[in-house]
């Protein structure tokens, strides 16, 4: 009785191997867990205390893969995700110039909308008015946005008050470092090493403190892990939600978060030969965006390390419901993996770029309409450090160069609003 009810409850069907589905969630989670540490890293850049950052990471994680396990029956490991995770600090917080706990209702705003749209057919009305060109412009903007992070991050790539930006000093540790750490994680990562990624930052981790690139108490903060949780833990603000400027982050964030996780469910039920659990997979996911918001952690995705673990022979929720007992034991070494620095983990974040460039393949650039306003979404968005600025220049172009070209009718009408949205925020800033 009770065996029946756990496997109807996962999703678990005659001939599924319940030894397969305990091996491929640890897969999972091995070759994910780093997201921990990054996501953390970039979070505490938004003003976010460092390790209360990894606590909010860690529970938006187990929320989401037991939402997934039991919701959508499915393997799919739910996490922050990257790129993503750069809207929230470098745009929502730098750019537009919001609070993280503004941002953090941004985050529970869009999470409420996307339920809405997973339960309805919104999601596939938003997604079919958007140009292909223009998603897959989008994605791989933010990854040179991220790989321009990566390189800022681990000093490789430094300010100059001429060109802007320069090589870095190869005779500082830091650099050396990096580089070492980059190359490792590459190997790796093309050798189908798994938990690669987490191998190259423990692995830069250790060379950092060998050669003298961080102090410990540089990255150490004082208190009570779960004291400090409390700073975060529900500290959404209300204060911004009167201004155009939330309601365009929270538009935008829907926008990325429906694009993104879409292709990721889509593809990862269909490798598991269930597409009927799709819907399902899609809601947990929508819900779990909601509890980021709440517990402190930016907009989480269906990761794509999710693709190990199906791998490893992970079919149904009991997969996600494995990663999820995981990501709890990692409470146990949270004081430790604060001593990670940013030499140990900007690699990471230029891998992560390079592969979400490779979308590039994906895209059609033999008619200039569709390629020239995706082009510009690619170059505006590392260029102009804003992920919101360099859609926008994409957005407003499409249309415009449809028209020029006779063919307005192809423009959906929720692109135009879009556009309009956009032109109505750059008007707002330079007024303000």
């Amino acid at each position: 009785m009770k065996s029946g009810f756990w496997q109807k409850s996962l999703g678990l069907r005659p001939g599924d191997n319940w030894k397969k589905e305990l091996i491929a969630g640890a897969v999972s989670y091995f070759s994910v867990v780093y997201i921990v540490m990054v996501n953390a890293n970039i979070l505490h850049d938004a003003g976010m205390p460092l390790k209360a950052a990894m606590i909010g990471t860690i529970l938006t994680s187990i929320a989401g893969c037991l939402l997934m396990a039991f919701g959508g029956k499915s393997p799919i490991v739910v996490v922050p995700g990257m790129g993503i995770n750069a809207f929230f600090t470098y745009t929502l917080v730098h750019s537009m110039k919001l609070g993280w706990e503004e941002a953090l209702m941004v985050v529970a705003v869009t999470g409420v909308l996307f339920t809405i749209v997973t339960f309805t057919s919104l999601y596939r009305i938003i997604s079919e008015a958007i140009p292909q060109n223009l998603q897959h412009g989008i994605t791989v903007g933010i990854g040179l946005f991220l790989t321009f992070i990566g390189l800022q991050k681990s000093e490789i790539v430094i300010a100059h008050q001429t060109t802007f930006v320069t090589i870095g000093h190869f005779s500082d540790p830091s650099v050396i470092v990096a580089c070492i750490t980059l190359l490792l994680a590459l190997v790796l990562f093309i050798r189908g090493i798994q938990g690669g990624l987490l191998i190259s930052i423990l692995a830069g981790t250790g060379l950092a403190y060998l050669l003298g690139a961080v102090k410990p108490a540089q990255q150490m903060e004082s208190g009570h892990i779960f004291k400090q949780y409390g700073a975060i833990f529900g500290h959404l603000s209300w204060s911004g939600i009167g201004s155009l400027v939330f309601w365009i982050a929270v538009f935008l964030l829907l926008l990325i978060v429906v694009f993104e996780n879409i292709g990721l469910i889509a593809a990862q039920t269909r490798m598991i030969e269930r597409p009927e659990n799709f819907k399902g997979s899609l809601r947990a996911l929508s819900l779990t965006n909601i509890f980021a918001g709440i517990f402190g952690s930016s907009p989480v995705v269906a990761a794509a390390e999710t693709t190990a673990g199906i791998a490893a022979g992970g079919r149904t929720g009991l997969t996600s419901l494995v990663s999820a007992v995981l990501f709890g034991a990692t409470f146990f070494f949270i004081p430790l993996l604060a001593y990670i620095p940013d030499s140990a983990i900007a690699p990471i974040l230029i891998v992560i770029g390079g592969l979400m460039v490779q979308n590039v393949k994906e895209m059609d650039f033999g008619d200039l309409t569709e390629a020239f306003p995706a082009f510009l979404i690619m170059v505006m968005i590392p260029f102009t450090y804003s992920i919101v600025d360099g859609m926008a220049f994409g957005f407003i172009a499409y249309p415009v160069v449809k028209l020029a070209r006779g063919k307005g009718r192809d423009v959906s009408p929720v692109l135009y609003g879009i556009a309009a949205l956009f032109v109505a925020n750059f008007v707002l800033h330079s007024l303000m």
